[in-house]
């Protein structure tokens, strides 16, 4: 892990500990519903040991059993333009808080998963 990633991710652990007891209440989304909606998701994120190759080489984290309230603050600050994976921003942009909230809940009630199972 490069020494950028270790303060963004340090960074990113700190934030979702001071603000993670209000944005799992805020969550509450329908992961049935959330299921539904994983198809802009699935092609990377369902994939085990993806790697994107643009803007850069990103190993792509897996999805299933994240915590729902950082897969909402993850998907808010793309759509906000704090996080710059340009794929990501893209996607978020489309995102309603209610969706955000459902592919948050799904994610977290699920195990991790790939697509070959």
């Amino acid at each position: 892990m490069t020494m950028s990633r270790l303060i963004s991710f340090a960074s990113a652990c700190g934030l979702l500990a001071m603000g993670a007891p209000s944005l799992a209440a805020e969550a509450g989304g329908d992961a049935a519903a959330g299921k539904g909606k994983t198809s802009m998701c699935i092609g990377c994120h369902g994939i085990g040991g993806y790697k994107t190759a643009f803007p850069e080489v990103y190993s792509v984290p897996r999805l299933g059993g994240q915590h729902a309230a950082y897969i909402v603050k993850a998907l808010q600050e793309y759509k906000a333009g704090n996080r710059s994976h340009p794929t990501m921003r893209a996607i978020a942009a489309g995102l309603s808080d209610k969706d955000m909230a459902d592919l948050g809940a799904y994610y977290a009630a699920g195990a991790i998963t790939t697509a070959g199972k």
